[in-house]
């Protein structure tokens, strides 16, 4: 019975967000639906940001790295050979950037998703060597190896000046579906045998040594499958934006991964989606702060900055109060298995 109701929770809300993704997309203007697009997008990097930082305990900084490679190869390979030609001013583009040219948008997203995961398997082996603070200054190392890589490689990435007329494919209907497809895996991927092997990782990784677990298998699993989410993200960010260069893919991108998923609770895919809707969402929302405001009667000049201001007192109050997080460890459905259990 309790099984049931959990099941029947599961597809309503699923059924709900479907609903919302096509009210939003046939219903509101152009600002809205592009902001709910970004929304969207962050959410398939939080959540598979979270999965090797917060499901696996592995302090990684290296998201940006991951979605620029997404970005450029499902660029390049939605590009056609004309645009390349007379985009490319530095050099030309290599014969092989010139061959890879598909319409196919899915095909582009997947091979994008899966070349940031064999960079993920190979950056494993080095990465995986150290644990703690010097794993996330190594990974945040790899974020400014592919920066100076696609501005000093011009006749694949056109260099610093990036690349433009991107077909613009991405709509909620994609970056919605996508979003729905990867909080399904990751939410199984938590609750199947391997995340459990995670999670041991992430509480005291030598007592999951000791216990028989392959850690370095767990910890590359997680990472592979967190860079195949990052890779398509970055896809789908390429192809709503139609234009992008090296500066796109800074380490304030992964800063804000981070504000999300910790601000919505390190190990909660409930939280990673929650932090997304609250720091993309209500950044955009507070822009009347940089505007001119009446207040009690006193008129305000423009301040530029303030929302950032706001935004930050409300970010150190959240983490002051709820020093885990919104959702902590938590799921959303975690006491339909809690009563589950307490039956049985």
């Amino acid at each position: 019975m309790v099984f049931s109701q959990r099941k029947m929770a599961h597809l309503f809300f699923y059924a709900l967000a479907i609903w919302f993704i096509w009210f939003a997309q046939t219903t509101l203007d152009e600002y809205s639906v592009h902001i709910l697009n970004n929304i969207a997008i962050f959410m398939i990097l939080a959540v598979s940001y979270n999965l090797i930082n917060g499901v696996t305990g592995q302090l990684s900084l290296e998201p940006n790295g991951f979605v620029a490679v997404g970005a450029y190869v499902t660029a390049i390979i939605l590009l056609d050979a004309d645009t390349m030609l007379y985009q490319y001013y530095i050099e030309d583009p290599s014969p092989f950037v010139l061959a890879i040219y598909s319409q196919s948008f899915i095909l582009a997203l997947l091979a994008g998703g899966a070349v940031a995961s064999c960079v993920a398997l190979l950056l494993s082996f080095p990465v995986f060597r150290v644990r703690g603070d010097y794993l996330a200054i190594v990974t945040l190392g790899f974020g400014f190896i592919i920066r100076i890589l696609t501005i000093n490689n011009p006749h694949i990435t056109n260099g610093s000046l990036g690349l433009n007329d991107i077909p613009q494919y991405s709509n909620l209907y994609w970056t919605g579906g996508i979003a729905l497809v990867a909080v399904t895996v990751i939410l199984n991927t938590i609750y199947s045998k391997y995340g459990r092997a995670m999670k041991a990782v992430r509480d005291d990784e030598d007592t999951a040594i000791a216990m028989g677990v392959n850690t370095f298998k767990i910890k590359t699993l997680a990472f592979c499958t967190s860079a195949f989410m990052e890779g398509v993200g970055g896809g789908l960010l390429a192809c709503l934006l139609t234009s992008i260069s090296p500066d796109l893919f800074t380490f304030f991108l992964t800063f804000q991964l981070l504000i999300i998923i910790v601000l919505g609770g390190l190990g909660s895919t409930t939280g990673a989606i929650i932090g997304s809707v609250l720091v993309i969402g209500g950044a955009e929302w507070m822009r009347f702060l940089d505007e001119p405001m009446e207040l009690f009667g006193f008129a305000t000049p423009a301040m530029p900055g303030m929302r950032m201001v706001v935004f930050s007192v409300i970010l150190i109050l959240v983490m002051l109060f709820a020093r885990e997080g919104i959702m902590g460890k938590k799921e959303l459905f975690d006491h339909f298995g809690k009563k589950k259990k307490e039956e049985s």
